[in-house]
């Protein structure tokens, strides 16, 4: 999968210029020759050799129309099979190749399949038809009406039983919302607007009670009725949910046990001399007999060194049961069948190759993915009224608290550096406010990366569309209240102009301090990480202030580092504003009065001096400049963070 690229995904209900379609209505999914390892780390550091593991090893099998399920016990390899038939898996270490009717898979297949994870991915601030919406609107072409994708929409929520909570929200951990087999069917429909043939899905009745598992199972049932192809791996299922499958594959340790008709499977086993006894669950018997726990295991035990440990009789006969069953399985006709059609669909590869398409293409267009996904931030900022409005409240409690400790500066010998230590603060507060701005791309990565898989958007659109609405909304407004209240709390400069900068240099600094946090936090996984290494960088560099502020000057072995702190550039603008043509030894004696020194600094432009700043225009503007450099670095590495980001499973 390409992730630099501006691709797209065209439905497979769509044709292409040729007149054929992309994909096929009824899909047979065949895998040949399926093994995938991975290099593991070993040893200490720094010595570490890297080792090869096999996760999947000479796996074949067709997935017809019908409900085909992947089961086995934990660590068999039933997801990262899963993914690999979905073209989710990172390829490298892959080997053997997966065939659509007998032709290899399209560069956009992810986008023209159905792929429902185990954790549901969905706006829970958003209602259930919401979330339809956004999907419909970047998945459907634009050819398509907004009647038509509405008609599609309401047919998807009436044949998933999502009627009666079609207008409510999906629901977060801070918000109630509709129980777990909704959520789970709002999942499917999602991935169903664009009607698709193959459907796969990851453990879909985890988290769910036996009766929602259940229903959730015999709707599957009924749309694979309607010629649909779904592919799911599930772990130890009930009776009433077993029965259901058409086709069932057994995977143990990475290996084929058991590939077909899934109501033949107990005559299999049986036929082996594993037979299941009467009221016993099919599935339990397999995993008990995969693990070697079941009473129709008779194998001969006589040989096994009667002094081993349990653990490691445990293990060994556990190893034994399963390649016994592997052996049993690549004898049986169950193998032979399955090679027999395999052999028959990479037939007819060769002739279909020059159908499948080499580039991705995306149905909608830069600036629709970016209104949408502006749409949806919008929702969803309403959705979090609460946080917003907190966020609110402690921005005014902390204006006031500032505002009320620097109240009413006397215009004496005393308020320049009052006044400087005002600025100070305020830099430290918009700096540190910032630090919890990186988990805009944190909270969402689940999200996005399915989405952007499956062929929803642009990464362009998604970073921008996040920068424009998230970003943007959510710093602007803290930082005005909290400018226009210390401004007017502390009776600062009484210009127009210098209010108006003043209010510019703070939204400045924090929207670089915000970029800074968005770039450490992009790939990090660990919430604390970020914050541990924000804190540091602004405590350095708060440091380097007091001691340029008290001091004069940073001593020359650090001078260089000022060029690359945020509350320095934002620091040095505030005073040029607030200091340039002031006067604060108006009607005062400067010598021998009780409140001033000997030496007293009596105009801004004195102190500026002193502080070594240029006291022309450019000595303001040369931060701004500082600033937005640092800006554009900054938010130029988080897109290249993403761009790079992990996005198969």
């Amino acid at each position: 999968m390409a992730s630099g690229n501006d691709q797209i995904c065209i439905p497979m209900s769509q044709r292409n210029t040729n007149g054929l379609k992309t994909f096929p209505e009824r899909a047979v999914l065949s895998f040949h020759d399926i093994c995938y390892r991975v290099k593991v780390k070993s040893g200490f550091l720094p010595v570490q050799n890297k080792e090869e593991l096999e996760i999947l090893s000479d796996i074949n099998g067709i997935m017809k129309p019908g409900l085909n399920a992947i089961m086995g016990p934990t660590g068999g390899g039933k997801s990262f099979l899963l993914d690999i038939l979905a073209a989710r898996k990172d390829p490298c270490g892959l080997s053997g190749e997966v065939l659509i009717n007998g032709a290899p898979q399209h560069a956009n297949f992810p986008c023209e399949t159905g792929y429902v994870v185990q954790d549901d991915v969905v706006m829970g601030t958003l209602t259930v038809r919401e979330n339809l919406q956004f999907s419909a609107a970047l998945r459907l072409p634009t050819t398509m009406t907004n009647h038509e994708k509405n008609e599609r929409i309401n047919k998807v929520i009436q044949d998933l039983g999502l009627s009666k909570v079609a207008d409510f929200k999906v629901g977060t951990q801070f918000m109630w919302g509709v129980s777990g087999g909704e959520r789970k069917r709002t999942h499917i429909a999602m991935e169903l607007i664009t009607d698709p043939p193959i459907l796969f899905l990851d453990e879909p009745t985890t988290g769910l009670d036996s009766s929602t598992a259940s229903a959730v199972l015999l709707l599957l049932k009924r749309i694979s009725e309607q010629g649909r192809t779904i592919i799911f791996s599930i772990h130890q299922p009930q009776y009433s949910i077993f029965k259901l499958f058409d086709r069932l594959t057994l995977l143990a340790s990475g290996k084929l046990i058991f590939h077909g008709p899934a109501q033949e499977a107990l005559g299999y086993f049986e036929s082996i001399g594993y037979p299941c006894e009467p009221y016993n669950n099919p599935a339990d018997f397999f995993l008990d007999v995969i693990s070697g726990d079941s009473s129709a295991v008779g194998l001969n035990r006589e040989e096994e060194d009667c002094e081993a440990s349990e653990t490691e009789q445990l293990s060994q006969r556990e190893k034994s049961v399963i390649e016994t069953l592997v052996e049993c399985y690549a004898n049986s006709s169950f193998c032979r069948d399955t090679k027999a059609e395999l052999d028959e669909l990479s037939g007819g590869q060769k002739k279909k190759r020059s159908l499948a398409l080499k580039e991705i293409t995306y149905v909608t267009s830069f600036c629709h993915q970016l209104k949408w996904i502006i749409r949806r931030s919008f929702k969803n900022l309403l959705g979090n009224s609460r946080a917003s409005i907190a966020q609110i409240i402690a921005t005014i409690i902390l204006g006031l608290v500032v505002g009320a400790t620097f109240l009413g500066l006397k215009n004496d010998c005393t308020k320049v550096e009052k006044t400087a230590g005002l600025l100070l603060v305020m830099m430290v507060c918009e700096c540190f406010s910032s630090v919890l701005a990186g988990q805009i791309f944190v909270v969402e990565k689940k999200l996005f990366i399915h989405e952007y898989i499956s062929g929803y958007y642009r990464l362009l659109s998604y970073f921008f569309g996040k920068l424009l609405f998230d970003l943007l909304p959510r710093k602007l407004l803290p930082s005005i209240i909290f400018s226009c209240i210390i401004y007017i709390m502390a009776e600062l400069k009484p210009e127009a102009g210098a209010f108006f900068i003043m209010i510019v240099t703070v939204t400045v600094v924090a929207y670089s301090a915000s970029s800074m946090a968005l770039a450490m936090a992009t790939d990090q996984s660990l919430h604390y990480v970020l914050t541990l290494l924000m804190n540091l960088y602004f405590v350095f560099m708060m440091v380097l202030l007091v001691i340029s502020l008290y001091f004069g000057t940073i001593p020359p072995w650090l001078s260089w580092i000022q060029y690359f702190s945020i509350p320095h550039y934002g620091f040095k603008a505030l005073q040029h504003n607030e200091f340039l043509g002031q006067n604060y030894c108006s009607g005062l004696n400067t010598r021998g009065n009780n409140t001033c020194s000997n030496y007293v600094i009596c105009t801004g432009e004195e102190f500026l001096t002193i502080q070594g700043m240029d006291l022309s225009p450019w000595g303001l503007w040369q931060n701004y400049v500082g600033l937005a450099v640092l800006m554009i670095f900054f938010l130029t590495i988080t897109y290249l963070k993403l761009l790079f980001l992990k996005k198969y499973s």
